[in-house]
């Protein structure tokens, strides 16, 4: 598994990671056989949230017993001091740890800036959990390349998760602002939706813990695609919360034994004639 320097975090890091809710709604002993067989296979990087249904139950069994051979990086939705302060404790016992490598901000919309940069905001507890080792680095995550701009104009922030996704990309530019200012900073970056082909119908659900259609049925368009989203100038992807989807992502990575290619001329001509023919992205044009 080819490894990567997470920015300024100095972590070095699998350039595929582990997206923790796929372990969600998992029997515990499953759960751990699935953590070992991503270990196994290279992966040191394990990204979950509370809003994962019961995934921080399980996983943090599943990876107590390897700790010190992995990172984690957990996040809050909550956007106020105290209920951040709350949320960091909690995800610190249901995960069996008594730190972060990366805690992040989850999800901020617009509207939230406000409230998490303001008195008594979400972000004095990340500030004051770093200064006490609790949580080694500071990321951020959202779906707005404006949001992104203004949280990491602070200067406070290790790392941005954002949804670097093929058809997103070309289509509506999705996520290359935030980014470039990003590796301006040195900030570690982490892509998300590298393997979602576009918005889900109402009543799939052949793939539960995906809100979107995961590429799965498409081996060449899977490959294409998160060939793209690795070679964006980010330092990792993470799996999308389906253990096929983790396999498979595995399977892309291992098959260039080192360093996964940016596409040929060819390549990205293909990717993008079938991001043209994307009628709904998994998300809107960048805001």
């Amino acid at each position: 598994m080819e490894k990567r320097i997470l920015g300024k975090t100095g972590l070095e890091i699998s350039a595929f990671a582990f997206g923790g809710i796929v372990v969600r709604d998992t029997p515990q002993a499953e759960a751990d056989r699935i953590v070992i067989e991503a270990i196994e296979h290279g992966i040191n990087y394990f990204d979950v949230a509370p809003s994962y249904g019961n995934a921080q139950n399980i996983l943090g069994p599943a990876i107590a017993p390897h700790r010190s051979r992995i990172y984690l990086a957990c996040k809050t939705e909550k956007r106020t001091r105290d209920e951040a302060q709350a949320a960091l404790e909690e995800s610190f016992k249901l995960l069996h740890t008594d730190y972060f490598d990366v805690y992040q901000l989850h999800g901020v919309e617009p509207n939230d800036v406000d409230t998490i940069l303001g008195k008594n905001g979400a972000l004095e507890v990340l500030v004051d959990a770093k200064k006490k080792g609790l949580v080694r680095n500071i990321g951020l995550t959202t779906h707005h390349d404006s949001v992104a701009l203004k949280l990491m104009a602070t200067g406070v922030f290790d790392t941005l998760l954002f949804p670097i996704n093929w058809a997103c990309w070309i289509k509506n530019g999705l996520g290359q602002e935030a980014l470039k200012e990003a590796a301006r900073q040195n900030m570690g970056r982490v892509a998300i939706k590298g393997l979602a082909k576009w918005a889900k119908e109402p009543k799939e659900d052949g793939f539960p813990k995906c809100w979107y259609r995961p590429i799965f049925d498409d081996p060449e368009l899977a490959e294409l695609a998160l060939r793209f989203t690795m070679t964006q100038n980010v330092h990792t992807a993470v799996s999308p919360g389906d253990v096929r989807m983790l396999r498979l992502g595995i399977s892309i990575v291992e098959k260039y034994n080192g360093t996964v290619p940016a596409l040929s001329k060819a390549e990205l001509d293909e990717l993008t004639r079938r991001a043209r023919l994307v009628e709904h992205t998994v998300f809107a044009p960048a805001a």
